[in-house]
């Protein structure tokens, strides 16, 4: 056990504070936490959202013998699906990954777990694919997925093309989104037997404000299942397996793409982004810019040198 995630009152924070300002850790300054410290074996960061994070090879130690007692007050480690018996139940992850990058396809992922599969990675790493630092990493875990006896694994890859047909079509990446994850589920799902037992409910996260925004675009099979939309879905273990499995689908088919057309396309929007597509641009003219980018991004307006939309302000509904 490398890592261990808990929420604090703050009471407990206060505590833990204490104990890490007692001159035992090396302070540390870290983004957007309120006090973070670290050992030869670990680390401890409490965050301002309330989110405490230990990591390190002493994680185990610290939690049972330090954490618990002293913080927490209460053993919860090892009895995690006593506390909720849900962890283990058979279960869809849905994530996707390429929304937010100009180059490159829209992959949505869905992985069956069982109580097995779940046991099984425990110690294998598996976990939201935001926290894992390189490619090859991502590959690693992805390959443990798909290996993992009783775990299925369906992915979807809307081409850019076809996504900036589907985007002018919807006009909203939401839609577009949620045609994706109405797909895969149901391509999952298809598989039948394989799923065992049968999944009782699918979970993604909630990129709509609106939940219907997925709901009615399930299709035949996934209409008989429970859809359960949230916040950071990520932290289920079955949602963090498709993220991964998703983000390997997408930089695979990114480097194929810089591969055809001999040119670097950088993840992400930005600067550099943008100074890669008037490269391409150059080398392969306008025309061919809607083959590897998603073209409702401002980036491809102001790489063609076109008028961009007036921005919409967002607001909070309701």
């Amino acid at each position: 056990m490398t890592s261990y995630t808990a929420k604090l009152t703050e009471a407990q924070a206060t505590a833990l504070e204490a104990l890490v300002r007692d001159g035992s850790y090396e302070l540390r300054e870290v983004p957007y936490a309120r006090f973070s410290g670290a050992r030869k074996d670990h680390n401890v960061t409490y965050y301002t959202s309330g989110k405490l994070v230990v990591q390190g090879k002493g994680t185990r130690e610290f939690v049972e013998f330090v954490l618990e007692p002293q913080i927490l007050g209460a053993a919860k480690l090892g009895y995690e699906t006593v506390l909720d018996p849900t962890l283990i139940d058979p279960r869809i992850g849905v994530d996707e990954s390429g929304k937010g990058d100009f180059f490159g396809p829209l992959c949505v992922a869905a992985v069956y777990v069982n109580e097995r599969v779940l046991e099984s990675w425990k110690t294998a790493g598996v976990r939201d694919s935001k926290s894992v630092s390189s490619d090859a990493q991502i590959g690693k875990l992805a390959r443990v997925i798909r290996e993992t006896p009783g775990c299925v694994v369906d992915v979807i890859t809307i081409g850019n093309e076809a996504y900036n047909r589907m985007h002018a079509d919807n006009g909203s990446v939401n839609r577009v989104l949620a045609w994706g994850h109405a797909r895969v589920i149901e391509n999952l799902l298809s598989q039948g037997p394989r799923l065992n037992p049968p999944p009782v409910r699918a979970i993604s996260d909630q990129f709509a404000a609106d939940k219907s925004t997925v709901e009615r675009a399930l299709m035949k099979l996934g209409k008989n299942l429970t859809l359960e939309q949230r916040h950071k879905a990520e932290a289920d273990m079955a949602v963090a397996a498709a993220s991964i499995v998703a983000r390997h689908e997408f930089v695979s088919r990114l480097a194929s793409l810089e591969k055809t057309y001999g040119v670097p396309l950088p993840k992400g929007a930005s600067p550099a982004v943008e100074a890669a597509a008037r490269t391409f641009v150059e080398r392969h003219g306008a025309d061919a810019l809607p083959k590897v980018a998603k073209m409702h991004f401002r980036t491809s307006y102001r790489v063609l040198g076109l008028p961009e939309p007036a921005k919409v302000e967002w607001t909070r509904r309701g």
